[in-house]
């Protein structure tokens, strides 16, 4: 057997395959709805009679709502076990879901969106972790990689289905359409999904952490979404005050001696830490071209939402098939050839975007978006493969929670930093809109190319055959 082969791969049934496909389910509700509401900001904003500015907070409210939940979601596993705790999640994501549709102002709105994000923040990684306990370090690869697909599709599919709902319904369906998932997957899960009984250790929840880390991020994101909207005073206020309650938290989390809500210390730790670096800037790249891209073709090439929704669904046939590549290949190429391939897709799938103030025709746009496609879904799985596989059980909830947390992360501060790079460009380019957009799309190739540096320092080879 060669060095980067791989152990004998178990088989995964039809039993396991039903668990994956309801706690995807989950993971869907939750990612789509990140993005369903963008089409619908122009109804909100008619209907409450507020200004773009503050209908844009539905959106805000829910993406910092959903930093604040993950790093408690494994916390929240370890402490009332794993099922319980996902299907408690999927409950208070309904709820919130039930209260935005009954929302009879843009403030009541934004508040239920808090709610709704909460319920949201801790579905992926709590399903990821109960997934991958079910699985087993044999199947966890094969079976990750079909579910990793969800979030890649979100941001493709989140603006068609909220432009479909709004062409053929009132705006509190883009809220009402998750109730009959969630209720089918509530029910299916407690009968299909094994309970995972609480963690034995039973630790205190860090609430020192808490308050530091999720507040922290929170402002941080909120900070950066000021610079973009060019308010200095509250970007530098939150900004430095996000920073400063992130440095807090290291230090909290290096010194104390329970257990910390995510322990600083596993950053330092192969193959962790370079798969965090990759993740983060993964989902800075993936969640950042998403949102440059449909603001280009609306405001550059003058598209309907619906129109750019569909100029956008070549990227999640790009996943689909390197979802299918992925689960052929991930118990039998090594972890680091197939991150670093899809970085490598990804950086050719950026290049022609540099390129936009040139006009590209439709069609290198779609090829463009299969391959990054492609190279997302050739990243996500194995990167969580390798720390999965790697991990004991019992660390499962805290590795998922710190996994999404930074893939979460990625994606709104990139989107945040992208935000703002392209509003200083737009005002340096003036009239040229599509030379403004290029010169944004260099820092995502800046970003893939720091991700490539961290795939290098990843595992050879599979769990049980490192050197």
């Amino acid at each position: 057997m060669s060095e980067n082969a791989a152990p004998p791969t178990e088989r995964i049934d039809g039993r396991l395959l039903r668990i994956a496909f309801i706690l995807v389910l989950g993971t869907f509700m939750a990612t789509v709805d990140a993005t369903i509401v963008s089409v619908g900001i122009d109804t909100l904003t008619e209907e409450f009679d507020a200004s773009v500015a503050e209908i844009q907070w539905v959106s805000t409210a829910y993406l910092l709502a959903v930093v604040a939940a993950v790093p408690a979601s494994g916390w929240l596993a370890d402490r009332f076990g794993g099922r319980r705790t996902w299907i408690a999640a999927v409950g208070l994501f309904l709820l919130g879901s039930l209260l935005c549709a009954l929302a009879w102002s843009a403030t009541s709105l934004i508040v239920f969106r808090v709610v709704q994000g909460l319920g949201g923040g801790l579905l992926p990684a709590t399903g990821q972790a109960l997934l991958a306990r079910v699985a087993g370090p044999g199947r966890t690869g094969r079976v990750i990689s079909i579910v990793a697909v969800v979030p890649l599709l979100s941001p493709v599919l989140g603006p068609m289905v909220g432009g479909s709902i709004l062409g053929v319904a009132s705006w509190p369906w883009l809220f009402l359409v998750n109730l009959p998932i969630g209720a089918v997957a509530m029910v299916l899960a407690r009968r299909h999904v094994p309970a995972v009984p609480p963690s034995e250790r039973r630790a205190a929840f860090d609430l020192r952490g808490a308050a530091l880390l999720s507040p922290g991020l929170a402002v941080l994101v909120f900070g950066l979404t000021e610079v973009a909207h060019g308010r200095t005073v509250p970007a530098v206020i939150g900004v430095a005050a996000g920073l400063g309650m992130l440095v807090g938290f290291v230090v909290h989390g290096l010194r104390t001696r329970g257990t910390p809500l995510i322990d600083p210390r596993l950053f330092t730790r192969p193959p962790f830490g370079a798969a965090a670096l990759s993740l983060v800037v993964l989902g800075a790249s993936v969640f950042g071209t998403m949102f440059l891209l449909p603001l280009y073709f609306q405001t550059g090439r003058e598209l309907s939402a619906w129109e750019a929704g569909l100029l956008l669904a070549p990227q999640g046939l790009g996943a689909v098939v390197g979802t299918v590549l992925v689960n052929r290949t991930i118990d039998k190429v090594a972890p680091r050839s197939l991150v670093v391939t899809g970085i490598a897709l990804i950086l050719l799938g950026t290049v022609p975007f540099t390129q936009l103030g040139r006009d590209p025709a439709d069609a290198v746009i779609a090829v463009t978006l299969v391959v990054r496609g492609v190279g997302a879904a050739m990243v996500g799985a194995p990167l969580m493969n390798i720390v999965y596989s790697r991990i004991e059980p019992a660390h499962l909830p805290r590795a998922a929670g710190a996994l999404n947390l930074l893939n979460t992360v990625g994606g709104s501060l990139g989107t945040a930093a992208l935000a703002v790079v392209l509003q200083d460009r737009l005002a340096a380019r003036g009239a040229d809109v599509s030379q403004a957009f290029a010169d944004a799309f260099w820092w995502v190739l800046g970003c893939c190319l720091l991700a490539a540096v961290g795939a290098t320092r990843l595992p050879r080879t599979h769990a049980g055959k490192d050197a």
